[in-house]
Formats: C-alpha cells, sequence, structure tokens
C-alpha cells in the first residue's frame, strides 16, 4: 500500500501520512492548506512525498 507523506524539513517530523487510494494530489493540496497552513506560512519547507 502506498501512502504521500507530507514532510517539514525544518521541524525534521512528518505533519501527515495520507493513503494515495483515498487522498489525491488535489485532496492534499487541500489538507495542506488547511490543516498544515501554520508550517508553510512561518517560511518551512513542506515536502510531499510518496512512502510505501
Amino acid at each position: 500500500m502506498e501512502f504521500r507523506e507530507v514532510y517539514c524539513s525544518n521541524c525534521k517530523k512528518v505533519l501527515g501520512r495520507y493513503n494515495t487510494k483515498f487522498y489525491n494530489d488535489d485532496k492534499i493540496g487541500e489538507l495542506l492548506n488547511t490543516t498544515h497552513v501554520t508550517h508553510v506560512r512561518n517560511g518551512h519547507q513542506v515536502i510531499i512525498r510518496k512512502v510505501r
């Protein structure tokens, strides 16, 4: 099963892990804008990566 992780390079931690079956790129983008927006606003480097 594949997952997409939202990872913050500045904090060195995983912010969220989402199943690719249920969350496509658009939904993950919406989650970044709603849930993880504080990291983005603070200037942190947020990366979306695939994990098995």
